[in-house]
């Protein structure tokens, strides 16, 4: 029986979290070239400022920043172009079908290595207006006050 490996984080995006109102998340795989995968392996990558397109029934991850490697020469490749995600046709037309609605998006929200492959994860995300932000801010708060309470009572 194989043993599965610990998915091992490589890049998160928490700004996705706080922008947007993720409904529902997905894993795609990574087309990658062997030297970004070797970067990817040192950790060298950013989705910060990342988003996903559908373009010819096929996605694309733009602006997603993998560093080039050290080791490499004339094999490196430009760290900012469109990397190709592998999804299956049924996923990309639910996927298509779904960001036709008004204020649908996708957003990158982790890069990880699961059992050898790099995957990234992204969202099905709705935008969040500012007083959607603010409540969360005020949520978060709270419950860090609550907590800090709780520590202080049971010392």
């Amino acid at each position: 029986m194989a043993k599965e490996e610990p998915v091992k984080l490589i890049a998160n995006n928490k700004k996705a979290y706080h922008d947007y109102f993720i409904e529902e998340k997905f894993e795609a795989g990574i087309a990658l070239h062997g030297t970004e995968v070797k970067s990817l392996r040192l950790g060298k990558c950013s989705v910060k400022e990342s988003f996903i397109r559908i373009e010819k029934d096929e996605v694309f991850a733009y602006g997603m920043h993998i560093s080039p490697y050290e080791m490499g020469n004339i094999f490196n490749k430009d760290p900012m172009r469109p990397k190709k995600l592998l999804l299956h046709r049924a996923e990309i037309l639910k996927l298509r079908t779904k960001i036709t609605e008004k204020g649908y998006t996708l957003v990158p929200l982790n890069v990880y290595f699961k059992n050898g492959k790099a995957k990234l994860e992204f969202g099905l995300a709705k935008g969040k207006k500012l007083y959607d932000k603010r409540e969360d801010i005020a949520k978060k708060d709270l419950r860090r006050e609550t907590e800090r309470d709780f520590k202080i009572k049971n010392l």
